[in-house]
């Protein structure tokens, strides 16, 4: 799966999602993780703070969970509605912690939360030709 990471210096989580200057983009499976991508968000100051949020989730939208400092409620619910998970996390965690913690769930038995994510994911999977998950 597809996990994003709202950072302002690709190793942390240190960003509010609405503030972020980019989303460190994972692959994260059962047994490894990688970094895809740093997706950097453009800067662009003639946008109101709902094109702003809607930046950002198309910035992420093939990804299942968002790990975040914060989020606003609005954008959480709008990031809910396009099937991302938003985890808050304490500011300034290392990514690699998160991503190391993410597998270790993944291997053991998942907590409720991510289970119904993966389920949810397995789902939609099954539902679109060509996906590749």
């Amino acid at each position: 799966m597809k996990v994003a990471f709202a950072t302002d210096d690709g190793v942390r989580v240190n960003a509010h999602f609405g503030q972020c200057s980019m989303f460190a983009i994972y692959n994260i499976t059962k047994s490894s993780s990688e970094l895809v991508e740093l997706r950097r968000i453009p800067d662009i100051s003639t946008q109101d703070e709902f094109g702003k949020i809607d930046s950002r989730i198309d910035a992420i939208a093939d990804c299942t969970l968002i790990f975040l400092m914060q989020i606003g409620a609005s954008a959480a619910a709008k990031v809910t509605r396009r099937k991302i998970m938003p985890v808050k996390v304490q500011f300034g965690s290392p990514i690699d912690d998160q991503v190391k913690r993410l597998v270790d769930m993944l291997q053991g038995k998942p907590p409720m939360w991510l289970a119904k994510v993966l389920r949810a994911e397995e789902e939609e999977g099954a539902g679109v030709h060509g996906s590749n998950g």
